[in-house]
Formats: structure tokens, sequence, C-alpha cells
């Protein structure tokens, strides 16, 4: 009997330690982690970096909270500012957390200039922001707010990549248009570049902020550190988590000067939200990252990877439909059924995750070695081969 709540539909696998691109399970069974705690795992398991990097800090001190000053915190998000649009920067602890920030900050920004009628969030239906009250009302999905009544106000849907139906939902009511810049849990969805440079000119002309989701598909897991970067436009807000943690809980939002002036003291806090102990990691990833060759090395390992299971597609036709993704966010939309084809992966001890519309997530660690992605591609196509 467990004493855990069953809001989780957990597989029967625990692990007792990891390393590198794999798991060890508690019955000494040797996985390939192609999961990476859902895009979590930047530098995969135990990476002596980071190791270092927590061991060092928490000798000197754990926590203080935000009525102090934070030196560890001043560090990094002058690193992420030097290195994105951003000017400022707000730390908080997940993803759910940074976009529920972020609708906050777009909200108090026209209140601030005196538009407080400005307060809705156009969002794309049926996308994902995470799971509090507010970010599943802004995700659109009748299945995510099933039974949390009464509905979070404040949210309009554009149909996914249609320009026109974004234009024809703004209103003189909207502050933002927000969405993921490639979609994750929606099913590896990757907007075209002149999507996003179509937004951007679209929220410029009606004087509206745009809000990049960089949640999961930031921190170099689209071969850039932001994957808007592809599409050469300049956001008003972009929530991180996830890969910024390497696997500690950390959030942030990244805004312009001009948004972040409506941000005074009291607006918005969190008691753990950039603590010593998790800028400590911060700024560990940020270094690694940004070495010499790194996300130049994610390219080169994204082309390989999908020029590979493209071929397995080719290949087996009957079993997968569509590869998708960009960087080493990856997906295989499949003609199976998805949960035995992912089960027979991990009976292969390759270790994913599903997204929407029958996509299998393939999602390694940004360091990972060719043989370990050959190793996944060898499992792949033996899995295909059994239908």
């Amino acid at each position: 009997m467990s004493f855990l709540a069953s809001n989780y539909n957990r597989r029967k696998i625990g692990f007792k330690r990891g390393k590198g691109s794999f798991l060890f399970s508690t019955d000494n069974k040797k996985y390939l982690d192609f999961l990476s705690g859902i895009a979590v795992n930047t530098l995969g398991h135990s990476n002596p970096s980071l190791i270092k990097a927590l061991n060092s800090q928490a000798k000197k001190v754990w926590h203080v909270s935000n009525s102090f000053q934070i030196p560890e915190g001043e560090i990094l998000a002058k690193k992420l500012a030097k290195k994105t649009f951003a000017d400022k920067v707000i730390f908080v602890n997940s993803g759910a957390e940074a976009n529920e920030a972020a609708i906050k900050i777009a909200r108090r920004y026209f209140y601030s200039i005196g538009k407080p009628y400005k307060n809705r969030i156009l969002c794309i239906k049926n996308s994902f922001h995470g799971r509090t009250l507010a970010n599943i009302f802004a995700s659109g999905s009748k299945k995510m707010t099933e039974g949390f009544g009464p509905k979070v106000s404040g949210f309009d849907h554009f149909k996914y990549a249609d320009i026109k139906s974004l234009k024809s939902k703004i209103s003189k009511k909207t502050a933002a248009v927000f969405f993921e810049t490639a979609m994750g849990e929606s099913g590896i969805k990757v907007h075209s570049n002149k999507f996003l440079r179509d937004v951007r000119k679209i929220c410029n002309e009606k004087k509206i902020l745009l809000i990049l989701d960089e949640v999961q598909c930031g921190i170099g897991r689209s071969g850039k550190f932001f994957a808007y970067e592809y599409a050469n436009v300049k956001p008003d807000i972009v929530p991180i988590a996830k890969g910024i943690g390497g696997g500690f809980p950390i959030g942030a939002v990244l805004m312009t000067k001009k948004v972040s002036k409506c941000m005074t003291p009291g607006t918005h806090g969190s008691t753990y939200g950039g603590n010593p102990l998790a800028m400590a990691i911060g700024n560990t990833i940020m270094d690694q990252v940004f070495k010499r060759g790194f996300l130049k090395n994610v390219r080169k390992n994204s082309k390989y990877f999908i020029d590979q299971l493209n071929l397995t597609k080719k290949k087996y036709p009957n079993v997968i439909e569509e590869v998708r993704g960009i960087g080493l966010l990856l997906g295989l939309k499949t003609k199976v059924e998805l949960g035995t084809f992912i089960n027979k992966l991990t009976k292969n001890k390759l270790l994913t995750i599903r997204a929407a519309e029958n996509v299998v997530r393939i999602l390694p660690p940004l360091n990972v070695k060719k043989k370990e992605i050959d190793l996944a591609l060898k499992i792949i196509n033996k899995v295909c081969s059994e239908y």
C-alpha cells in the first residue's frame, strides 16, 4: 500500500542511481534515459559539475528568503540577461509558477500604464502551461479543466498555427499573446519562423505583449538557448524552468525593462524562489550550456537523430506516421496504440514519455553521446519490427 495520492499513473519502476544518460533501477536493470525527467536533466544524471556546485553551496548557505539580497541570484540574473533579450528576471520554483507570474506581469503592466481593461490573455486552444488553476484554463483544454470550476476568466483561444484565427480573437481587452515556442505536451509541434515573426508584428501593431513559454523548449533544448532565436524575434516576457535547474527546482520569468517597471515591491513573491542552492545550480548550467561548441553539438546530434528516425519511419510506415521536433525535443507520431508502444520501449530499456496526438516524446540529455543515440535507434527499430 502506498500513502501517496493517485494523481500520477506511475510506471512500476524505481531507480536507485543514475549516471550520464543512464538510470539503474532498484532491481539492478540499466535503462537509457531519453525522458530526462521530462526535459529537465540538461546534463544527465550525477553530473560532476552540478554535484560540485551543490556540495560547495550546501556548505555555505541554503536559504535566507527574498527578504535579503542573494548574491548567487544576482549573478544568474546577469548571466541570463547578457545572453538573452531580457533586462530583468524574477526567480520562482517551477514552470507552472513561472507561467502564472508571466500572466500576472502582463496584466499588471497594462494596469500600471492606466489601461486596466487590457487584461485578457490569448492562448492556443488545447495547449499546456502547467497545472495551476489559471494555467489549466489558459490551456483551453476541456480534459484539463474538468472538475475544477468555476472557470478562471480572462483567457481567449485561437487555433494552432492559424494567424487568421489569432487576429480574429484579438480585442481591445487583449493584453498579451501567450504560447510555447515549440509545444511539448501538446504533441511536439514547432511553430514556423514565419508564424513567430507574424505574431510579433501583430503584437507590435496592436500594442500588446508577446509571451513565449520556453519552459520545456528553452535552455538549449532546441539547439539554440531559446527556440525563438531561430526566428530572430524579441519577446516581451519569457517564462523558463526545467532545463535551467538540471534536476533542481528552478523557474524564472525574463522580461524587458519596459515591462518590468510594473513589478514593484509586493506585486509578486516566492519563499523559495531564487534561493542560494538553486542559484548555484543555475549558474553552473549556464556555464556548461554556453561552453564553446555545446549548443552546436546539440544541433549536430539533433540532425543525425532526426535523419535516422526518418529512415525508421520510411522502413516502418505502418508504425511511424511522422517525426517531429527541434533540437533534442523530439517526437514520433505513431499509428499504433501509444501506451503499448511506450511499454515496449521501456521493456527494451529505453525510457520515453507520451504527448498528445499519439506522440512519443524523446528527450535525451543535451550532452548525450552519439553512441547512446545509436542505442536508442536500435531499440526503436527493434520495437517497430515487432508490429
